[in-house]
């Protein structure tokens, strides 16, 4: 059996894990994520008590009773290099013992559902609306530094998209995995089911033009006129490729599900989204 050496896993002074700073007790196994910190108060105004309430950096963490549930309310800050820091100590709070830094006998499986915001791709997202991430594109290159990541990945489905957009050969090679199916049918039954892009960043990588000029100007258009089978890209995000791909990997059940706040096509947004957002994880708080 390895020892994972302090440098692998630095554990804190206090027994916690490195950038989370909360420690395996602290952690509930089902977990919804979000990006701003502020959006994890809000999640436990619901709770009907409070265990633990940790912060560390862009790291907010509540644990805490909602209807009977023991649920873990966490923000993940932005982009799939915070999600790569996250779950990677999630799954090291549950997994690994702390005191022998050894790989636990028993396996424990983590629920994990992230609430997002988004930027919505086809007409038939409209803001307002609810999206769950059934797939995710990665652009983001993060699960090609894991070995076996391929065993989780889509390659017809990357071939196609590659070949329909004529990627270019200057970014990360685009990967693919679906969400845990399980969750996505207990959590989004009732939602718009679609394919997520994570871009590696908010402005450029998703066709934005403010004063600097982008590399593919017609990229998001032919984004938008993708087709694999039955499916088409619904909306661009910056997260949800590394948590169904890590999720997967691990062993965990992970998705995503977001309320669109803009529209690329129709070229509309709404900074003032709390409503539907708080609306969302009410939903989920449910469903978990």
């Amino acid at each position: 059996m390895r020892i994972i050496p302090e440098s692998e896993l630095i554990i804190n002074s206090d027994g916690s894990a490195f950038h989370l700073h909360i420690k395996p007790e602290q952690l509930s196994d089902k977990i919804v994520m979000m990006g701003d910190p502020d959006r994890v108060t809000m999640t436990a105004g619901y709770f009907d008590s409070i265990e633990c309430d940790v912060t560390s950096r862009e790291f907010h963490t509540v644990t805490g009773m909602y209807k009977g549930k023991r649920i873990t309310a966490l923000s993940h800050g932005i982009g799939t290099d915070n999600i790569d820091i996250v779950l990677t100590e999630l799954d090291a709070l549950a997994n690994i013992d702390f005191n022998t830094r050894m790989v636990r006998d028993a396996f424990k499986q983590l629920t994990m559902i992230r609430v997002g915001t988004s930027g919505g791709m086809q007409t038939h997202c409209p803001v307002g609306s609810y999206v769950v991430s059934e797939k995710s594109i990665g652009f983001d290159g993060l699960l090609h530094y894991y070995a076996n990541s391929r065993a989780v990945c889509e390659e017809d489905f990357e071939e196609a998209f590659q070949k329909h957009v004529n990627w270019s050969p200057y970014h990360c090679a685009p990967y693919v995995v679906s969400a845990d199916e399980e969750l996505v049918d207990r959590i989004g039954y009732d939602m718009i089911r679609g394919v997520t892009i994570s871009a590696i960043g908010f402005y450029g990588p998703q066709g934005r033009h403010v004063r600097l000029g982008l590399a593919d100007p017609d990229l998001n258009a032919k984004i938008e006129s993708f087709r694999f089978g039955e499916y088409s890209i619904t909306n661009y995000e910056m997260e949800s490729s590394a948590i169904a791909g890590l999720g997967r990997m691990m062993g965990h059940k992970a998705m995503t599900v977001c309320a669109i706040i803009a529209n690329r096509v129709a070229l509309e947004s709404n900074a003032n989204y709390k409503g539907s957002t708080e609306e969302l994880i009410k939903i989920v708080l449910e469903r978990i």
